[in-house]
């Protein structure tokens, strides 16, 4: 059984850390605007399995640092919460939601109808590419 709830970003960050940047400190998955987002988290009993974060800007929402820790990768729990937060988008009436997918991820994301756009980039030597969805 899972919940999906929001959580703080304390909570989020072990996740984060342990997925993105194990060999980082933990203040590298920090993002400046972070006390004014809003954290997810999805449950699998009491443990946390998979976080994202949502930052609101000009009626459009950026969800970064989306983890799974990886003994719950594959299962579908990203898609369950990528699921939820989408819903929950639209609910509130926002208008885009896009994030910067990693290149090697961008098939997960366009199953969730986010399209890619011509903004490519590198960070530490991973490109990524900027996703977005218009809301209708």
């Amino acid at each position: 059984m899972h919940e999906i709830k929001q959580i703080t970003l304390s909570e989020a960050l072990p996740i984060r850390h342990k997925v993105m940047w194990p060999n980082m400190p933990i203040e590298y998955v920090k993002l400046p605007n972070d006390e004014s987002a809003r954290h997810f988290g999805l449950f699998v009993g009491k443990e946390i399995t998979s976080v994202i974060s949502l930052f609101v800007e000009n009626n459009e929402v950026q969800f970064r640092k989306f983890a799974t820790l990886l003994k719950f990768q594959r299962l579908g729990y990203g898609t369950i919460l990528l699921k939820h937060i989408i819903d929950l988008i639209k609910k509130e009436g926002y208008k885009k939601f896009w994030c910067n997918a990693r290149i090697t991820k961008s098939k997960f994301y366009e199953r969730f109808e986010l399209e890619l756009t011509d903004k490519i980039f590198d960070k530490n030597d991973i490109a990524y590419v900027i996703m977005e969805k218009i809301i209708i």
